[in-house]
């Protein structure tokens, strides 16, 4: 019962999570990380919480240093609602619009709304109406204007056909295509705002929004207590939660209800009486908002102790400075926290029992009312310490951080699951993808590719490039003559992805050279086969050849070359019978060039093999110089054999010409001794595969 309530449980997080209005949201919101992280660190060195700190910044230059930290707060989060109405509208239309509709419009369009919404035509207007406070006009402008903008688009630009223009620039013409659009979208939210504020008697739709949540702690009477500071914390976490910056849609609350208890308290305390309010601001600072909204310091922690997932706790590690002064933004957005059905519980739970524990706590006696005013950006357990006068405050910030880490780890771990669960889905489809258009893809460069395999192909690189050594590993299988004796062993790459095993080893290669480290690459790859080569030999017998797979690419590079020489003069290739093996994936031009770097591959002692013989762009003309010591005929062609003349002629033609010029061929995929026989008779006497080995790592447990 419970793998099927789990089972369920995912569909339905997979439904929510699918929806385009929901994946809008969320990619838009992790596409504002930049800015949100420049935002949170001129936010922490403007309010640092540092007396001596802040005397200088307010004084140095006539306040020159708190000024430019000012203005970069506030062109980043002062203006964070017009970021989010940008972002949302252009992620919204790359999930639903086709690549012929202008996306530029959809975007001018709902920022036009923002500022319909928010009441842009008002005197007074300000940033106030622009920052957080105004992320719920964001979300309904970039998902709702962008929608209508589309309906309109589609309607007056493709069944009507209008044009504008004609003869002028086709980008012109595009621009202007969106007039119609645009203004129809413009004409309705202003439409809309009229009707709300004439039948709700406010200015715009931002301030009856804003009217609305204030007025709903009007009741109860003027002392706060446990049910309204309950009912707080719980609205302000469901604001947050569907992207409403919940501190600050609630500051009227905060300011009218709770910031006089900390009046009131050093009030008494002056009369020489005992404070008696136990909510107040600093309350919620200190005992709540640990590392911001949701208590997210508890989350931080689940994550870097109890997460798996590499980019997680990655997110967790550059979000960590900021949290510590209580600044959550990038994770709650980069997570993201916002719209996950997953979160949703502990982000809701955890700061309701922490207030429960610390209003219990303080209501008893065991912590001291908070009479002391400290800055919101002081980090933990340093701000229950000073807002209390005591110790017990700074345990009970620690007591109910214990406690959150354990509300939010089962969820951390769910988390990871669908996490694995997404990301093995996007992997099994990028790979066949891959391998069903593998020769196509070769002229293609994956990272470019408008889709999500391009998106999924710069996620590999990223991680190639971070791993590129650590998760090198090969498998080597023996080749044979026939009599049975090992004559040859092929050093097959295998990197292996740290959450997906061993990838397919010619789409490794593909990534490394889209993200130009493909000569580092097969350098490193060449030193880990000279380091395991004792191991071979004494595995495989001596006398034997080592065949390493070098790209045609970097074959021809001069720092290739360079890195053979110096490792020549170390250690000396003559003798050692280290051959590369050239794939013809990377056919090699055959230019002056080319012929410069065989013959100095050549000259240092290096046999040079050729694979896939008589395939793809092969040609006759790589045996004009009489380079190659070795040719491989491939697999095709000999699993061809039982049942095709042709393949037995192709292959007994390579033979006759190849013993002419004193070139060996090795016959790859045999797997039969019919094949074998076959291929003895015709003059090939050299085979590789499952017939004697498969590739086998030299340690069996990889």
């Amino acid at each position: 019962m419970t793998n099927k309530l789990m089972i369920n449980y995912y569909k339905t997080i997979d439904k929510i999570q699918k929806r385009p209005s929901i994946k809008a949201i969320r990619n838009g919101l992790v596409n504002m990380i930049p800015v949100l992280i420049i935002g949170a660190f001129s936010l922490i060195l403007k309010t640092f919480p540092i007396k001596g700190y802040q005397t200088f910044i307010n004084t140095f230059a006539n306040g020159f240093i708190l000024n430019l930290f000012d203005f970069i707060y506030q062109a980043t989060f002062g203006v964070l609602a017009v970021y989010m109405t940008f972002s949302i509208s252009r992620s919204y239309m790359k999930f639903k619009a086709d690549p012929d509709t202008v996306h530029g419009g959809a975007i001018l369009a709902s920022i036009l709304c923002f500022f319909i919404l928010s009441g842009a035509y008002l005197p007074g207007f300000g940033l106030d109406k622009m920052g957080p406070k105004a992320m719920l006009p964001a979300i309904i402008s970039g998902l709702g204007a962008s929608s209508l903008y589309l309906l309109f688009y589609r309607l007056f630009n493709k069944k009507m056909r209008l044009s504008f223009a004609a003869g002028s620039d086709r980008n012109f013409n595009r621009m202007l295509s969106t007039f119609i659009p645009i203004s129809l979208v413009a004409i309705s939210f202003a439409l809309t705002n009229i009707i709300i504020t004439r039948i709700f008697k406010t200015d715009s739709f931002h301030d009856l929004y804003i009217n609305i949540l204030n007025n709903l702690f009007s009741y109860g009477g003027d002392k706060p207590g446990f049910f309204k500071g309950f009912f707080f914390v719980l609205l302000s976490s469901i604001l947050w939660f569907f992207g409403v910056h919940g501190s600050d849609a609630l500051e009227g609350v905060m300011q009218t209800v709770f910031v006089p208890g900390l009046l009131e308290n050093q009030a008494a305390i002056a009369a020489g009486a005992q404070p008696t309010a136990i909510l107040s601001k600093q309350f919620f600072d200190c005992f709540v908002l640990m590392g911001g909204c949701g208590a997210t310091i508890c989350l931080l922690i689940a994550i870097l102790l109890f997460s798996q997932n590499r980019s997680r706790r990655g997110l967790g590690i550059t979000a960590s400075f900021p949290m510590i002064f209580n600044i959550n933004e990038l994770m709650v957005f980069g997570l993201p926290i916002i719209f996950n059905p997953i979160m949703l519980i502990p982000f809701l739970v955890t700061p309701l029992v922490c207030y429960s524990i610390s209003y219990l706590a303080t209501a008893i006696g065991i912590v001291p009312m908070i009479a002391t005013e400290i800055e919101w950006t002081t980090p933990v357990l340093l701000g229950g310490y000073l807002a209390t006068n005591s110790i017990t405050g700074a345990l009970l910030q620690l007591f109910n951080i214990c406690v959150g880490v354990l509300i939010y780890v089962p969820f951390v771990r769910i988390l990871d699951k669908e996490s694995e669960r997404n990301s093995r889905q996007m992997y099994n489809e990028f790979i066949k993808y891959y391998i069903d258009n593998e020769q196509m893809l070769q002229s293609e460069t994956l990272i470019d590719l408008n889709s999500v395999y391009g998106n999924y192909a710069k996620e590999l690189c990223a991680e190639l490039k971070h791993d590129l050594v650590e998760n090198i590993r090969f498998f080597y299988q023996p080749q044979y003559d026939y009599t049975g004796k090992c004559v040859g062993v092929e050093a097959l790459l295998r990197w292996k992805h740290p959450e997906h095993g061993f990838l397919y080893p010619p789409l490794v290669i593909k990534l490394a050279k889209e993200c130009g480290v493909l000569t580092r690459f097969e350098e490193e790859v060449f030193l880990h086969v000279l380091k395991e080569r004792d191991e071979v030999i004494e595995k495989y017998g001596k006398g034997i050849s080592l065949s390493i797979n070098i790209s045609g690419d970097t074959i021809t590079n001069s720092e290739f070359i360079q890195f053979l020489k110096q490792q020549d003069k170390v250690d000396p290739f003559m003798g050692k019978n280290v051959h590369i093996e050239v794939t013809e994936r990377a056919a090699l031009s055959l230019d002056d060039k080319t012929y410069i770097a065989l013959k100095e591959l050549k000259d240092l002692g290096i046999g040079l093999e050729i694979d896939d013989f008589s395939m793809g762009q092969t040609s006759i003309q790589y045996l004009k110089y009489n380079l190659f010591d070795c040719l491989k005929i491939d697999g095709s062609l000999v699993s061809g054999l039982t049942t095709s003349q042709n393949c037995r002629e192709i292959i007994s033609s390579i033979t006759e010409l190849t013993s002419a010029l004193n070139i060996y061929v090795i016959a790859e995929f045999v797997e039969t001794e019919e094949q074998k026989e076959i291929l003895h008779s015709i003059g090939c006497d050299r085979y590789q595969g499952w017939l004697y080995s498969k590739a086998v790592p030299l340690n069996e447990e990889e």
